[in-house]
């Protein structure tokens, strides 16, 4: 009869609780227990000496010892290597956050550990010993992919911390081959009008650095991508007041500075765009548009010619002065471009 942790994978655990449950220390990333027979492996997602890694179904679990040579018959090393002769059962746990574990569920010695050369905690070239893998019920535990992504920002930060000459070594020793494992995406249904309506306003134009759109697609049209300003999943409304079209570049940036001041300055206005529309389009019916559009036509025989620069200044002030989309856009119709 297998152990029961008394949780089920996806918990997320304290250290007193798996010391408690499981009868262990936990102060490396194999524990022993003689009392439960189980062996508990941790694996830090967020930072590692090791080189642990999913790919696809199978855990790729590097060994014990943080300096030299591993050797297979070392210590919990040998434990795992003879856990389907020996049945001590395994029991991994990942940590994204800091003394939080997340239980992935039982593991069995899938395949014979294998060697590979890796660096160990004073960057010296050694052997390690790799363990493959696998969930005992054959389901792996698929995490949510903003946990999954915060401890990949934590792994950045940490190498940042390395010389150049250390990045170097470490390169040189990658896998080529990348890891990969399954993740939970919660995704938002976007209203498509709202998408549209918003990228209209904008006219090809970036609504936070006010820079023409960086190329045009394969329709032909300025590439804009829409953003929330209060992001979706911050409980911000899919509402045009809380969306802008931005540059691809400024897009980035808003996800990943997300600055109090730039969020001030798009809301305040995308709230004026609407509210001008809102106010001037009463005005605007389609006999009026198809007038002025004659107008225009007749204006534009005699109008100075205006260059970009001259148009984009007038457009700025137009808009500042809070005038509605149609009317600017019929307004500068009547100059020849």
């Amino acid at each position: 009869m297998s152990f029961d942790p008394q949780i089920k994978p996806g918990d997320v655990v304290n250290n007193a609780y798996i010391r408690k449950i499981f009868k262990c220390s936990l102060y490396g990333g194999m524990n022993r227990s003689l009392i439960t027979n189980t062996l508990v492996i941790i694996t830090h997602v967020n930072k590692s000496v090791y080189s642990d890694r999913w790919i696809g179904n199978t855990f790729h679990y590097t060994g014990m010892g943080l300096k030299g040579d591993q050797r297979l018959d070392y210590s919990q090393n040998k434990t795992l290597a003879e856990s389907n002769e020996n049945r001590v059962e395994i029991h991994l746990f990942e940590v994204y956050e800091e003394k939080e574990y997340t239980y992935v569920g039982r593991m069995i010695l899938t395949g014979k550990p294998y060697s590979e050369r890796q660096l160990d905690e004073e960057d010296t070239d050694r052997q390690v010993w790799v363990f493959p893998l696998t969930v005992a019920e054959g389901k792996v535990l698929v995490v949510d992919e903003e946990k999954y992504k915060s401890a990949l920002v934590k792994q950045q930060w940490e190498v940042k911390k390395l010389s150049l000459e250390e990045l170097k070594k470490r390169a040189g020793k990658s896998h080529k081959v990348p890891g990969y494992r399954m993740v939970r995406v919660k995704q938002y249904d976007r209203d498509p009008n709202i998408v549209e309506l918003a990228k209209r306003y904008a006219n090809g134009i970036c609504q936070l650095c006010k820079s023409k759109a960086p190329f045009m697609d394969k329709s032909k049209e300025y590439f804009l991508e829409t953003h929330h300003i209060i992001w979706l999943s911050k409980g911000g409304e899919d509402s045009i007041e809380n969306t802008v079209a931005l540059c691809p570049n400024c897009h980035r940036k808003m996800h990943i500075v997300d600055d109090i001041k730039d969020i001030e300055n798009l809301t305040a206005f995308a709230k004026n765009m609407v509210s001008a529309d809102n106010r001037f389009a009463p005005y605007w019916t389609d006999e009026r548009i198809k007038a002025v559009k004659e107008k225009a036509k007749e204006a534009q025989k005699t109008a100075p010619k205006l260059t970009n620069a001259e148009k984009e200044h007038m457009l700025k002030k137009m808009m500042s002065a809070d005038a509605g989309i149609k009317k600017v856009k019929y307004v500068l119709g009547g100059y020849r471009c």
